[in-house]
């Protein structure tokens, strides 16, 4: 009897993982939405490095963007687990989420850490659409990943702190009217531990461009929309610190652990789609009398991607399912990231491969689309530090960095 009590208080306690096709009337909704926006669409926005404003107003208007704000604030309310099927469906359409995902998790931070004043203040407008929260200002061209050793510093001087410094890969900052920014409160030199002295403040992009803050874009292989972002004497409010000051590291921390399970949604996403290019065209496609799809050299490595992909399904939904219930998630989110990436890679390639030469023709849209999945094991952690934390952390060997 004790051991069957036992056994009900865990099964009480377990996580639920949905397998299938959850949240069929999202996933619809998306598709509904991303078949206005075909790869013409996408092709111009690429050769002009153009914003997809009509895509993220629709987006927008749908009410997909504000889906993990709590009703509370203007939002759906939903889990992160609905935030993947959007972002996933999006990618898997051939579209790409990249101009607007931030909108999703970099409001964690606010909705966690934030004063109430913030919150009432700032997320019922960005749930409406109404205020732009899509950069991240943390990476700095001396410092990259690691964020302990930011030198951009913020100096309260009464009601203000006073900003210098210089961020970079700063996607989106041209399009949002806030940034959520990283800077230290407090030199390294003074503090005992090294993520101590570091805060996060809410930047009024809009108000500050030209008064302290000056933004330029960076040209890159892929259509991002990412900027470098100078610091000069500006301004910010006091009552936008958010948290209290010299724990913003760790803020950011639990919020980077739902940029990791979204990004990689994406790559679920674009595997899905090269795969299905991949399949449909290998049993059109005729050479030497039959399709290509007969020959092992092309049926394999497709077929292998599509096992990757499912794998990388399941990592990705328990790290989500994890999140949702509360539960540490750290390992999950990191290795889910990690397989996403490779399995969007392995299936780029494997589509390229299949469709020969007429894959690097634009107007079938894989080299668009395997130019954008490229990007999943550099950013928002590369596969490598992904490693160094699964072999440190995880694993318990020692740290290697």
């Amino acid at each position: 009897m004790v051991a069957d009590a036992r056994i009900d208080a865990e099964r009480e306690q377990m996580t639920v993982m949905p397998l299938g096709e959850d949240f069929p009337d999202i996933r619809q909704g998306v598709r509904k939405i991303c078949a206005e926006y075909p790869g013409e669409y996408w092709r111009e926005k690429d050769e002009k490095s153009a914003y997809p404003a009509e895509f993220v107003r629709a987006l927008t208007q749908a009410g997909y963007l504000g889906a993990l704000i709590p009703e509370s604030y203007g939002g759906a309310g939903l889990p992160v687990r609905a935030g993947t099927v959007i972002l996933e469906e999006i990618h898997a359409a051939g579209c790409n989420a990249g101009a607007c995902h931030a909108q999703m998790y970099i409001m964690g931070t606010l909705l966690r850490h934030g004063s109430e004043a913030q919150k009432r203040k700032y997320l019922p407008g960005i749930a409406s659409g109404e205020l732009t929260l899509q950069a991240f200002g943390v990476s700095e061209p001396t410092t990259g990943t690691d964020t302990t050793q930011l030198k951009t510093r913020a100096v309260r001087q009464g009601e203000h702190y006073v900003v210098n410094g210089q961020k970079i890969w700063t996607s989106r900052a041209l399009y949002s009217d806030l940034m959520l920014l990283l800077a230290r409160t407090t030199p390294a030199e003074q503090v005992k531990k090294r993520t101590d002295g570091i805060s996060v403040f809410l930047v009024d992009l809009k108000k500050s461009r030209g008064q302290g803050v000056e933004i330029r874009p960076i040209k890159t292989m892929v259509n991002h929309n990412t900027t470098q972002v100078f610091f000069d004497d500006l301004k910010v409010p006091a009552e936008n610190l958010i948290g209290e000051e010299g724990k913003g590291f760790r803020y950011i921390l639990d919020g980077m652990n739902a940029e990791r399970i979204l990004v990689a949604s994406e790559g679920i996403g674009d595997a899905r789609w090269f795969i299905e290019k991949a399949v449909k065209y290998a049993g059109e496609r005729v050479v030497f009398g039959h399709p290509i799809g007969k020959n092992q050299g092309i049926q394999f490595p497709i077929a292998k991607a599509y096992a990757s992909l499912q794998a990388a399904d399941l990592m990705v939904r328990k790290a989500a399912a994890l999140f949702d219930d509360g539960k540490d998630c750290g390992a999950e989110a990191n290795m889910g990231k990690m397989l996403a990436a490779e399995a969007s890679w392995e299936a780029a390639e494997a589509c390229m491969n299949t469709y020969g030469g007429f894959a690097f023709a634009r107007e079938y849209d894989i080299e668009r689309k395997w130019r954008e999945t490229r990007l999943l094991r550099t950013a928002p952690i590369s596969t490598n530090l992904i490693l160094a934390y699964v072999g440190q952390h995880v694993l318990g060997m020692p740290r290697s960095y």
